[in-house]
């Protein structure tokens, strides 16, 4: 991560992002520098569009959250228990009229 943020500070502060310059910004951080994944950073970066790979992500940061997909279903058993609670009802009725048939 740290040849990341490296290659961003360089970008940052309007320096080309070479090898050399990455390899100078690591080791005044104090980072030991691996000569090879400084290599691979700065190809990997060479053509990318580091401007517009922050602004994207920095719009998808602030884009709204979604509501919870689980509030509506919430709201559903609270409407379901006074049912339960009429068929229990209904059930013992019918029950005490099963038990005044059969005396």
């Amino acid at each position: 991560m740290e040849y990341l943020y490296g290659a961003l500070l360089l970008f940052k502060a309007g320096k080309e992002v070479t090898e050399d310059a990455l390899d100078k910004t690591l080791a005044a951080a104090g980072i030991k520098v691996d000569k090879a994944r400084v290599k691979a950073t700065v190809t990997a970066l060479k053509d990318v569009d580091i401007d517009k790979v922050l602004s994207e992500t920095q719009l998808a940061a602030t884009a709204p959250a979604a509501a919870p997909a689980g509030a509506p279903a919430e709201a559903k058993p609270a409407k379901e228990a006074p049912k339960a609670e009429d068929s229990a009802k209904q059930e013992e009725a019918a029950a005490a009229g099963l038990g005044a048939l059969f005396g």
